[in-house]
This record gives structure tokens, C-alpha cells and sequence, in this order.
């Protein structure tokens, strides 16, 4: 079965009944946007439709009471969602990213014992992530026998306080280790260095896991799984997604703006909107490519990642673009609070900071270079 030309194993009218639970959640995403932006966290009216709608549940396969979104064949779909919630808010649409990345891996790497324990704390309400980012002493681990004792912290835990199983990392001298924890946030995390220019709803806190005990039962997958390409680096596409709908946003309020103060035919604005326009479609398809290919598991994986990382770049040029065109356009209302559109920019601007971009921009130019992924792959 298709969709779009792609394969998928949705059947049309679970592609429409998602979507529709999708535009519902986002809808009241755009309506607390402002009120979680001031309040530094969610507003709790958004954690009761993402109950309702049970989008959350949706990574998770159909025999799990899913719908599979994130597997191959629904990377069409799953890209058409961020955009929705990434239009509404940034902060929901990255924590959405990071629930959809962890059961993924979870369903990749994890038991099917622990695939269902975690479907059953979601169906419950919980909500997972992933949580990698350390300080400069890292996150170690300290053997019990058969258990470990983890010793340290994590920065910029997207969800510090609302995500209840998180998914994270521990170096190993094997490679990466990732552990599902029940976390009780009680005492552990801390906002008071969250202090962003952006994205404030994240709620993106610093927690202390010492003294939490995991073992094999916690454990997904092996040493190692976890930085498996093109699975690390390819899924890179899904916040770029996220990205987009917030640039789509950010064009549609702005041409709101032109006709109701009346210049809508301005040289000068046509000529941003033209720019901002164009900027979304050249995005929309390097998006919608890289989810394609990082679905794809008969690519070759090198050449997923390098595309990946092109994405990247050509995103955040565009974005950029997009924030330029649609500030200078507006002038100093586009900085004034509480305008939807100086939100959306403050969000967008913050969110496009992924880590490493340089080391992404010169891994793709080496790998065309290497003929591992040729000018002529990126049409």
C-alpha cells in the first residue's frame, strides 16, 4: 500500500485518522504557546489533549495499540506531523521528536518485554526521550556485581520534570551504553540554569542520576547500538521537520500581516515572501528526501548520514533566511511581545543550535568528495 508514492503500512484512512489527531494536539499547542512560553513549561491543558488524542502512543507498533509511526514506510507521514506540531510550538514539537526517537530505538534495540513495559507507562500517560548531552564530568557508572550505580549529571534534558522514562547514555570503553529508567524527577532535576534566549516550554533542565541503580532489564540493546549508523546521525531530518513547520508558520503570519496593514503589494515585500517562499519548498524537499532515504535500509548507510548532514546545512541556511526576511519585513512589531511571530523567532532561532554543525557540513563535503555520496545522488 502507498501513499504519496511511498510505501507505508498505514492504511488511507489511519493516515487521515492520524493526521487528525495530529491537527487537534497541534491546535492546542498554537493556543498554549504563549502561556507555556511565560510559564517556562507546558501548559496543562496541552498534556491532557496529548492523553486524549493518544499521539503518543503512535510510535509504538498497531499490536501494541500504535500506529507504527516512525517504522519504514511512514516517514511521510511522521514528517507531515512535525510540521503540524512544530508550527504550534517549537517546545511541544521537540519533545514529541524526542518521545518518537526513543521508542524507536527502544523498539530497535530493546526486548519486546521492554518495548510493551514502556508502551504500557505511555498508554498510562508517561512520556519518554533521550537524553545525551553531559558536562565536562560526564555520566559513569559504578559496578554493584550484577548492577550499576550511575554517578554524574545530564544537561539540557528536554522535558527535566514531565518526561517519566527517559532513554540515556552512558560512555562505556565498549561504546555508548543506553539505559530506560523510571525517573522520578523529586530532587533531581534543576531549571535554574534553563535560562534561553528560546524554547523555554522545554523545560530542557540539568539532572543528577547519582545513586540511580540500573542493571539488564534497564539496558537496551548493546554497548555500542545507540551510535549505529545512519540511525544516529540520518534521524537528524525529524528536527529539521520540526524546523520547517515553524518557517511555514513564520511565512503564513507574515503575509497575514502584509494584507491587514494594507501592503501586500509592495515591491519589496513581494520580493521577501517570493524569498521566504521558496526558502520552505527547498526545504520541504531536502526534508522530505532525507526522511525518505533514512527509511530506505538498502542505502547504504554512509551515504543516508551524508545526506543527512547536507539537510542540516541547507535547513539552517534557510531558516536564517526566513527569520531575515520576515523581521525585516515586519520592523520592530516583529520584536514586540506578545506577537505570535516574536515568539515563533526566538523559538526558532534557539532551536536551530544542534550540536556540531561544522563537523556535519565537512563530514558531507568529504563524503562527495570520497564519491560516497555524488552531486548527482542529491537530485
Amino acid at each position: 500500500m502507498t501513499v504519496n508514492g511511498r510505501s507505508t503500512i498505514l492504511a488511507p484512512s489511519q493516515n487521515v485518522e492520524l493526521l487528525q489527531r495530529a491537527a487537534k494536539f497541534a491546535e492546542v499547542a498554537r493556543e498554549t504557546a504563549a502561556s507555556s512560553d511565560e510559564a517556562g513549561r507546558l501548559d496543562g491543558d496541552l498534556w491532557a489533549a496529548l492523553r486524549d488524542t493518544e499521539l503518543a502512543m503512535a510510535p509504538f507498533a498497531p499490536t501494541l495499540g500504535g500506529s507504527g509511526l516512525g517504522q519504514p514506510g511512514t516517514d511521510s507521514m511522521l514528517c507531515s506531523i512535525l510540521r503540524l506540531i512544530g508550527g504550534a510550538d517549537l517546545s511541544v514539537a521537540r519533545l514529541f521528536e524526542g518521545h518518537v526517537n526513543a521508542v524507536m530505538l527502544v523498539s530497535r534495540y530493546g526486548t519486546s518485554h521492554q518495548v510493551e513495559a514502556l508502551a504500557d507507562n505511555v498508554r498510562n500517560g508517561g512520556l519518554s526521550g533521550v537524553w545525551g548531552a553531559e558536562d565536562a564530568a560526564g555520566l559513569r557508572r559504578e559496578s554493584l556485581g550484577e548492577s550499576w550505580k550511575l554517578i554524574g549529571t545530564k544537561i539540557f534534558a528536554s522535558g527535566a520534570g514531565s518526561v517519566s522514562r527517559p532513554l540515556i547514555t552512558v560512555t562505556t570503553p565498549s561504546g555508548h551504553v543506553l539505559y530506560l529508567v523510571d525517573f522520578d524527577a523529586s530532587g533531581r532535576a534543576d531549571h535554574g540554569a534553563w535560562t534561553p534566549l528560546g524554547m523555554k516550554a522545554s523545560a530542557s533542565g540539568t539532572v543528577d542520576l547519582t545513586g540511580i541503580v540500573v542493571g539488564r532489564s534497564e539496558q537496551i540493546g548493546e554497548a555500542g547500538d545507540y551510535m549505529r549508523q545512519p540511525f544516529f546521525s540520518g534521524g537528524a531530518w525529524r528536527f529539521c521537520a520540526a524546523h520547517l513547520g515553524a518557517m511555514e508558520r513564520l511565512t503564513a503570519l507574515y503575509c497575514e500581516h502584509l494584507r491587514t496593514r494594507g501592503r501586500d503589494r509592495d515591491s519589496h515585500q513581494l520580493e521577501r515572501v517570493a524569498r521566504c517562499t521558496a526558502a520552505c519548498g527547498t526545504t520541504l524537499f531536502w526534508v522530505e528526501e532525507a526522511s525518505r532515504r533514512f527509511g530506505d535500509e538498502c542505502l547504504e548507510p554512509a551515504g543516508v548520514v551524508a545526506f543527512s548532514n547536507l539537510t542540516r546545512m541547507v535547513v539552517e541556511r534557510a531558516a536564517l533566511d526566513v527569520l531575515e526576511h520576515v523581521q525585516r519585513g515586519i520592523g520592530l512589531s516583529a520584536f514586540m511581545r506578545p506577537h505570535p511571530i516574536e515568539r515563533i523567532c526566538r523559538d526558532l532561532a534557539t532551536y536551530l543550535r544542534q550540536p556540531v554543525p561544522d563537523l556535519a557540513m565537512t563530514d558531507a563535503a568529504r563524503a562527495v568528495l570520497d564519491r560516497t555520496l555524488s552531486v548527482g545522488d542529491i537530485s
